[in-house]
């Protein structure tokens, strides 16, 4: 760090900097003899009760004390990329994941099982990244179970639409009579481009961004009531604030009302979008468009460079919508439900 010229160093950030890409310097050890400085490169995400978190460009969480720091500044955020990511499907499945994380979790060998009250299918699904080290009907015994213990259907993710697909698995369970459905398009484009949409010419009000949901942004988001937990359960608001950064955009009218609402999740080089609605009245306005770009704003602030987000394959208009923003299928996913008769 060039401010440690010298040997002296400087504390330049502050809590109000929370959000911004930061470069500090700690002093670690155990006092006797044994201290060393440590860097640290990323977004600074919380400042809280003497406690700095900051995300790294991988999406690892370092927790740093305030009194171990010798050395801090805000730093400018690396160039964007515009040319298309790649990613595997399972480095995708794993960002999607933690992106819109389930409140509870077991592992079952390489697999995942994901409950969150019954809000979204992604969140109360099996994901299953390799083996699960027991044989497939003792496997599927065993997730049934799971579920039946929470009032839940048992269900699995399986990845399609590609060489890494597991084509496999889908045979297997629609051989036990595990039904489809939903099926779903992860697609992905380049970061930058989505952040140089041209200001509204209109003069429509600026896109708030904020950590958490407000009230009028829940109001807006037509799945706030799923699952049994009822109208905005806590276990929606989990999966909603859950992620390594998470932010929450809405636009608003003259009057102040809410008339689009959109979700970031920021995670390394991936920044994930998801709940992007527009008030049916307020349609065809651009506002979907605004959204979009206030967000992939922020994620390019904070190192991210490359964009995913999830469709289901019969959602016309939002593919439409997401192909005039430049993105295209990567790979694509179902759930395989199981019926009454078919865990056994």
């Amino acid at each position: 760090m060039e401010f440690l010229a010298g040997g002296r160093g400087e504390v330049r950030i502050t809590p109000a900097d929370v959000g911004k890409r930061v470069s500090v310097r700690r002093l670690t050890g155990d006092g006797e003899g044994s201290e060393r400085f440590t860097d640290a490169v990323g977004v600074l995400t919380s400042w809280n009760e003497g406690v700095l978190s900051i995300t790294r460009r991988s999406g690892e969480c370092a927790r740093i004390a305030e009194s171990s720091l010798v050395a801090a500044k805000v730093v400018p955020a690396a160039p964007a990329r515009r040319r298309a990511p790649a990613a595997t499907v399972r480095e995708l499945q794993e960002v999607a994941a933690r992106g819109w994380p389930a409140v509870e979790t077991e592992r079952l060998g390489e697999w995942t099982l994901r409950a969150a009250g019954g809000f979204t299918r992604r969140a109360n699904s099996v994901l299953p990244l390799g083996d699960p080290g027991v044989p497939p009907a003792a496997a599927l015994e065993r997730i049934t179970r799971w579920y039946g213990a929470r009032g839940l259907p048992p269900a699995v993710a399986v990845a399609t639409g590609s060489a890494e697909a597991d084509a496999e698995l889908t045979a297997r369970l629609a051989e036990r009579g595990w039904a489809d459905e939903r099926h779903t398009r992860i697609r992905i484009a380049p970061l930058a481009p989505l952040a140089d949409t041209p200001p509204d010419p209109a003069g429509g009000a600026a896109v708030a961004l904020a950590r958490e949901p407000d009230a009028d942004w829940l109001a807006l988001y037509h799945r706030a009531n799923e699952g049994p937990g009822g109208p905005l359960a806590e276990d929606v608001l989990k999966v909603l604030t859950g992620g390594p950064s998470v932010w929450c955009a809405t636009a608003r009218g003259a009057d102040g009302r809410a008339t689009a609402i959109g979700r970031l999740a920021v995670d390394g080089r991936w920044a994930g979008f998801s709940a992007v609605e527009v008030a049916p009245d307020a349609r065809r306005q651009g506002l979907a468009t605004r959204v979009m770009a206030a967000l992939a704003a922020r994620a390019l602030a904070e190192g991210a460079s490359a964009a995913y987000l999830q469709v289901e394959a019969d959602n016309t208009g939002a593919l439409g919508f997401y192909d005039r923003l430049g993105f295209t299928d990567h790979h694509g996913y179902h759930y395989r439900r199981a019926l009454p008769d078919a865990a056994r």
